[in-house]
């Protein structure tokens, strides 16, 4: 039986953590979350040797175990942790070559905190172009640990990586940074009685934590409260400290480490010059986005319409090989319509979360968070709150989680207020079909497809009051004090295919099972709503098996059937449900299935196009199985005129732009911020923005 070892990833952002976790574990990983914790969690199964094999867990970057934001907390009680079921039996420390110096100061905390560590430099095949030199031996001797050369990006390193990991019970645990001059100023013998069997170092980490720590006992917890109490200069302490480190780094590389280039003369410097360029790079930005926006229709349409075209095809055919009966109308006329709804929409989401891949791996993604500091700031936010507004495209969820990065709580909250306007891809069905009712399939200069300048236009208009409520929200919310920007910016490389497959996967895939179990359940529930009703609904039911048996002409009794089953419908409880809302959605334009599919959607917003999808297959008289699309476009109001007019479908359009309509945003905000309070503000806001700018918009446009 093989032994297993518990294995965590650590680094600094962008040194490579994730590429070297897909290629140990390669497609053994699951991806979920902390305990308790609405951070994800990646950990996956890894084999070393015949008799070894590893759990390997990839912490989230870190730049030191005096943590200023959620993700760093999390590597702190996992390193520090002993009882943590993640807490590892070795640490694999990856380095950037290129910036050792930097990546070397939470290297040397983790070192002295008595874990063993081995230090794996990444990037190992641009140091010759780069003129620098690096003598792994020296290096290893001097920081007391193995020291290993990889390249993820060749592949290179990975084997001696392994043997160095089966060898893991003699590495040496020792402190590397000399603390005799703190332990003066510690008051050590204390420490000591408080403390007998716990790291020095440890300790000292315990002390400079701001908040309770909550994996220690409420003794333990005390005795640092009094130990820290008898400690008058804490803070220039930890100043000290740094010192010491960096003035070890120094002397390290110093020994072991050279670099000769003349600086602002290679590719990066020449690319930064273009890309984060005060006018050129907000134009190439833009039209960046623009190839995205225009690509989620011209790449997309086929593949779309084959997926809709194969649903609808067998449908047709499940009706007509099952029997008669509930069980059979269930399957065809509730769960096949709701799940295409969100099937059909899988190439668009796609794409959109590849184009996100290429911009993080490519490095370009952190240029665009630098670009757009000076911007965001004007609005209460930091050049870090654009990549989760960003990655709202994607989805608002990860999104509002991904602002733990923000330290400033001022901003952080701004930034998952504002970031449910940003067109998240769970509006993309509802926009997508929407769009090709009422917008034509033309195209200008060969090049710009009408529908898509039009979608681009719905997401500009996300991202527009996005910022108009970061810039009301910033005039309300309490300053408290200033603070300042840093972020990385990692080299320019060229995506890795591996990783970008990965995360379209991953991301997809989750997208497809969350949204499906919502959706399936919803379109069950919606069929029995629209099946069933009360005393009215079940004299048309009579009526419509006497009918059925009636020696009609075939278009009389089309005629008749279809009469029946608008009544049906009208009458049962879904019917019901949706009569008590209209006259409140009806200045908007809307009818009273259209209130179904607007109530169905509050769990989430690519539910309105299953849910019309099951209410017009419930009313489908002559079992056609036509697409969603067409059952809209034919579908008609009293008068004869078309529902889904051109005022109506750009009140819709509005409507969606702007509202919350997203039940498990609304959760995790309410986690996020710990308090019921924003989240309400900002389900009623959102919602009467968008009623009242739906409601504006369609009485002047009918």
């Amino acid at each position: 039986m093989k032994k297993t070892l518990k294995i965590a990833l650590a680094g600094n952002p962008n040194t490579g953590k994730t590429s070297l976790f897909n290629l140990l574990t390669g497609l053994r990983h699951k991806v979920g979350n902390y305990p308790g914790i609405t951070v994800e969690k990646k950990e996956g199964l890894a084999t070393i040797s015949r008799h070894l094999q590893a759990v390997i867990l990839d912490l989230p970057g870190s730049y030191s175990l005096h943590p200023t934001s959620a993700d760093e907390q999390i590597a702190y009680n996992i390193l520090l942790d002993e009882k943590n079921p993640d807490h590892p039996d070795l640490v694999i420390y990856v380095a950037e070559a290129e910036n050792l110096k930097r990546n070397l100061f939470l290297f040397s905390q983790i070192k002295d905190i008595g874990l063993p560590v081995i230090l794996a430099i990444n990037m190992m095949d641009k140091v010759i172009k780069k003129g620098i030199s690096i003598h792994t031996e020296t290096l290893s001797t001097m920081l007391k640990v193995p020291v290993v050369a990889i390249s993820t990006r060749k592949e290179t390193g990975i084997d001696q990586l392994k043997q160095t990991i089966a060898h893991h019970t003699e590495f040496d645990t020792s402190p590397m940074t000399d603390l005799a001059e703190m332990k003066k100023r510690l008051a050590a013998e204390k420490i000591k009685s408080a403390f007998p069997n716990v790291n020095l170092y440890k300790i000292w980490l315990f002390l400079t934590h701001k908040e309770p720590i909550k994996f220690l006992t409420k003794s333990e917890w005390q005795n640092i409260l009094d130990i820290r109490s008898e400690i008058s200069d804490l803070k220039r302490i930890q100043q000290r400290e740094t010192i010491i480190r960096y003035q070890k780094i120094q002397d390290v590389l110093h020994a072991s480490y050279r670099i000769d280039r003349l600086q602002g003369n290679d590719l990066r410097a020449r690319l930064d010059r273009i890309l984060i360029h005060p006018v050129l790079g907000y134009v190439i930005f833009a039209c960046i986005l623009l190839l995205i926006f225009q690509s989620l229709f011209a790449w997309t349409s086929a593949p779309m319409d084959w997926i809709d075209g194969l649903f609808a095809t067998f449908g047709g055919w499940l009706g007509s090989v099952l029997p008669e009966g509930r069980f059979t109308d269930l399957i065809t006329d509730g769960i096949i319509p709701g799940i295409s709804g969100i099937v059909i929409f899988v190439p668009q989401i796609a794409v959109l979360i590849f184009f996100i891949s290429l911009l993080e791996e490519t490095g370009y993604m952190s240029r665009a968070v630098f670009l757009m500091d000076k911007i965001m700031r004007r609005y209460g936010m930091s050049g870090k709150s654009v990549l989760p507004l960003i990655s709202g495209t994607a989805c608002a969820i990860p999104a509002v989680l991904s602002t733990r990065n923000i330290e400033n709580w001022r901003e952080r909250l701004i930034t998952i207020l504002v970031i449910p306007f940003t067109t998240c891809s769970a509006r993309l069905p509802v926009y997508t079909i929407l769009i090709s009712l009422i917008i034509p399939k033309k195209s200008y200069l060969g090049l710009f497809n009408l529908q898509g300048l039009v979608l681009m236009g719905l997401y500009m208009l996300g991202f527009f009051m996005a910022f108009f409520s970061a810039f009301v929200l910033n005039k309300i919310l309490k300053r408290e004090h200033g603070n300042f920007f840093v972020i990385e910016l990692p080299e320019y490389q060229l995506p890795l295919v591996k990783n970008v497959i990965y995360s379209v996967w991953d991301k997809t895939r989750s997208f497809v099972f969350e949204a499906g179990k919502i959706i399936l359940s919803i379109s069950i529930i919606l069929w029995f709503l629209a099946s069933h009703g009360g005393r009215p609904f079940q004299n048309y039911e009579l009526l419509s098996k006497s009918s059925a048996g009636l020696s009609l002409d075939h278009e009389k009794q089309q005629d008749e059937q279809e009469v029946v089953a608008s009544a049906l419908l009208e009458h049962s409880y879904l019917g019901i449900l949706g009569k008590s809302i209209e006259p409140l959605i009806k200045p908007l334009g809307y009818d009273w299935k259209i209130g179904i599919a607007l109530l169905s959607s509050f769990a989430a917003r690519e539910v309105f196009v299953g849910t019309l999808a099951t209410i017009y297959s419930v009313g489908d008289t002559d079992n056609s199985f036509d697409t969603v699309r067409n059952r809209m476009k034919m579908e008609k109001r009293d008068d004869g005129s078309p529902v889904f007019s051109f005022a109506t479908a750009v009140s819709l359009l509005l409507f969606y732009a702007f509202a919350m309509q997203c039940m498990s945003t609304l959760a995790i905000v309410k986690r996020e911020t710990n308090s019921w309070k924003w989240p309400l503000i900002q389900l009623f806001g959102m919602s009467s923005l968008a009623y009242t700018i739906s409601l504006i918009v369609y009485q002047i446009i009918k």
